[in-house]
């Protein structure tokens, strides 16, 4: 988004209540809806005297009307895109009270994950001349990059609401992330009363630095319109210099260079603090992805805050978009979703998202669809052409992708039928796609995916894993690196978040339980309606941004780690655990287990390296050699206190070694504060994490019954207390909350005043912590 004279607030907090008796409930993260009223009474200052003066809402969930002073400005029913109105008109004159209403209803049954209610992301408002550039109006790209220079291409959407025509001058300028001018150009236009012009200039910029994954270099480009020298209007767009390629030989390439998306999907909310989109909070969950291996993520399934995608420019994670999970069809019993307004608004809304997000260097894909219900049918195939063209007018740089699944009631329909709905698309995603043609009663293990008949069929399209299990991550990245044509994938999900509660969660059952093995039958055995259990529990991180088993294994997978060691969690004697397609073994970096001395424990270490040496206590216990096509040595161990290491070799070469180590007694609570500063705007936060530790300051990971409790002094809030645990219903904004595995999470958020503020947290028989941060 363009930056402009503005005033920028964030929405209240999304409700957090659950609720047992819900239709569909694990589906809404135990939440109902409801009907939300928020007033806002402002006086303007002279500012906006003679002013075109805009409200720019970047999401309200959902079926939002908007008032001034009595008078209804509109209705916008998607919950995620953004939409502005110009108040001008409506407003009372300078230094006299206005007030702003805003309706939203949320009446539940409204998606298939927890969507949180109401003003959730930022408000604008913005006081323009009547000659501006319109919202979102600058689209900037760079068609072409050679050694040493980059053509970089500016267009600019100017609209004169005067009823005068008005000659002008367009400056523009690309500006370095240093703030130097690195290249500028200027022309004149005429622009008619009461009407909107494009004007494009294209400047070269020498020696430019490109923006990677690597080294995320940000530049802005400032267009500045001006009449007799004076200026009209300013705006500041950022955009990072890089070109994008997809070859159907080569592969996906980030200025020239072939990249495997080790990718992750992620929904829109924030564990502790719901649905609420502060800045803070969408930049560290982009950056405890980054640090866990990823280098992309699919924002699922829905447009997502400006603020994560500014996340994602300055980290350098790629991104792939999600527009919708429904077009005209409802969806598994979503009665108040989207598909309700879908062919009134989807070109309004398709245009809102690429206006505003089309600037962003991390968008490599937009995605028009996932999981489409009328995908093999005519009207499937109608809607994915309107969306696709509709795409490509607004932006030719980027692919267009839809995340296909054959869903229950298209079974009836051959494969062949999706082809005119595929023909749209320049990359194919797939979801939990197998063997080589899709059958819906098996589990992924075998992940050929058609790639290799697709591909013989269009051989200048890309494939990928838009969603895929645990599980099956080895076979995903074995077919990305065998082929240049899939492009790597997206594990479902990158992180725990609220809703589809459990569908990841293991069960205990009878050791002579059987467990039936088709797909479907699954889903139906392991019906996520296990109340008290509210998010979905199938992250690779857990809610409050801790890795668990699945991350360990999925780094090994993508080669970003040589060996894992990690150790099942025992099982009560006659009892066995079952997982669901998207569950992964209980499995905790830990050897800490009290009262199973001797008991066998369940040793896994993943590893690429050819054999596996285990020691206790630096004795050789075991040995394996891994098994062919797997990444995988298990072992049992008699349980005894001290170091288990696992080592990798490759002949007699060791090629890593990871070890665990039984920690004391619990004794005191450490806080450790990501950062220790933060800005004293009332948007910023500090995320505080929270250990159980030993006399050694080891993590104690078996005090999951333990609460600490907070207190807080100085200017700030506590915004929000969490833990890794899918079953703890506790509240998420008291001062008090157990840890999970000897962790935890306290959330503090900044106000308008400079100043100190202190966290203390204490726990029976604990030694209290305590941490400080500087409001600046």
């Amino acid at each position: 988004m363009e930056h402009r004279r503005s005033s920028c607030s964030t929405g209240g907090k999304s409700t957090r209540t659950f609720y047992q008796n819900l239709h569909w409930k694990s589906s809404y993260g135990l939440h109902r809806g409801g009907v939300g009223w928020y007033r806002k009474t402002f006086i303007l200052d002279k500012g906006y005297q003679g002013k075109q003066t805009y409200i720019t809402f970047d999401g309200v969930s959902m079926d939002a009307d908007i008032w001034l002073n009595g008078h209804h400005l509109g209705n916008h029913p998607y919950g995620y895109t953004p939409f502005s109105f110009n108040l001008t008109d409506r407003l009372n004159p300078v230094g006299k009270p206005n007030v702003l209403v805003v309706r939203a209803k949320n009446l539940g049954k409204n998606s298939r994950w927890y969507a949180g209610s109401g003003i959730y992301r930022h408000v604008w408002l913005m006081a323009l001349n009547s000659v501006h550039t319109a919202i979102d109006g600058n689209y900037v790209t760079t068609p072409s990059i050679a050694p040493g220079t980059a053509q970089v291409r500016i267009e600019n959407t100017i609209e004169n609401e005067a009823a005068q025509t008005k000659v002008l001058d367009i400056q523009v300028e690309v500006v370095s992330p240093s703030g130097q001018v690195v290249a500028s150009q200027k022309q004149s236009i005429s622009i008619a009363a009461r009407s909107t012009k494009l004007s494009m200039l294209q400047v070269p910029v020498n020696s430019p630095t490109l923006w990677t994954l690597e080294k995320p270099v940000l530049y802005s480009a400032r267009v500045t319109l001006l009449a007799g020298g004076k200026t009209l209007d300013q705006t500041t767009t950022p955009f990072g210099i890089r070109s994008l390629q997809f070859d159907g030989q080569k592969g996906f390439l980030l200025n020239g260079n072939v990249v495997k998306l080790k990718g992750g999907c992620i929904h829109h909310d924030n564990g502790p603090l719901g649905a609420v989109a502060i800045d803070r909070a969408e930049e560290r969950k982009i950056e405890l992805l980054k640090k866990a291996g990823y280098n992309a993520v699919r924002l699922s399934h829905n447009p997502s805050s400006s603020a994560i995608l500014n996340a994602c420019d300055r980290l350098g994670m790629l991104v792939v978009t999600d527009a919708f999970d429904m077009w005209e069809k409802e969806k598994l019993g979503v009665k108040n979703g989207y598909h309700q307004y879908f062919k009134t608004w989807w070109k309004k809304d398709v245009d809102a998202i690429m206006l505003r997000d089309r600037n962003h260097p991390a968008i490599i894909m937009w995605g028009i669809g996932n999981e489409i219900w009328e995908a093999a049918d005519t009207s499937g195939h109608r809607i994915a052409k309107q969306l696709a063209d509709e795409v490509r007018r607004l932006d030719p740089t980027r692919a267009v992708t839809e995340a296909m699944l054959y869903l229950p009631q298209q079974i009836k329909f051959k494969w062949e039928a999706f082809a005119p709905h595929l023909d749209n698309l320049d990359v194919d995603g797939y979801n939990y796609f197998i063997g080589g043609k899709y059958d819906p009663m098996q589990r992924d293990s075998a992940t050929i995916h058609r790639y290799e008949s697709e591909h013989a069929k269009h051989p200048k399209k890309l494939y990928m894993a838009t969603e895929s299990y645990p599980s099956a991550a080895l076979e995903n990245w074995e077919a990305a690196e065998t082929y240049p044509f899939v492009i790597g994938g997206f594990s479902w999900t990158a992180m725990d978040y609220i809703g589809e509660a459990n569908i990841g969660g293991p069960t205990l059952i009878t050791e002579t339980t059987k467990v039936p093995q088709g797909l479907m039958s699954l889903m139906l055995f392991f019906k996520p309606e296990s109340w008290p259990v509210y998010n979905a529990n199938c992250g690779d991180l857990d809610l409050i941004g801790n890795r668990k088993a699945a991350s360990y294994y999925q780094n090994v997978v993508w080669r970003n780690s040589p060996i894992e060691l990690l150790v099942h969690r025992p099982l009560p004697d006659g009892m066995k655990e079952a997982r669901s397609p998207w569950g992964f073994p209980d499995e905790l970096k830990s050897w800490t287990w009290p009262s199973q001395e001797g008991k066998p424990m369940q040793v896994n270490v993943y590893t690429r390296s050819k054999r596996v040496s285990l020691e206790l206590n630096g004795r050789p216990i075991a040995e394996q050699v891994v098994p062919a096509g797997s990444i995988t040595a298990s072992f049992s161990v008699p349980y005894q206190p001290g170091t288990l290491t696992a080592r990798g070799f490759d002949g007699e070469t060791e090629m890593g070694s990871s070890s665990l180590s039984t920690v004391g007694k619990p004794v005191a609570i450490r806080l450790i504060a990501d950062r220790t500063t933060i800005n004293a705007d009332a948007q910023d936060l500090a995320y505080v994490q929270v250990e159980i530790v030993d006399e050694k300051g080891q993590v104690v990971p078996v005090s999951d019954d333990l609460e600490i409790s907070y207190e807080l002094s100085g200017n700030a809030t506590l915004a929000g207390v969490g833990n890794g645990n899918q079953a703890d219903m506790t509240s998420f904004q008291q001062p008090h909350k157990k840890v999970y595995q000897g962790r935890g999470l306290a959330i503090i958020r900044s106000n308008r005043q400079k100043g100190a503020v202190t966290l203390t947290a204490t726990a029976s028989g604990m030694k209290a912590g305590q941490v400080q941060i500087t409001l600046k």
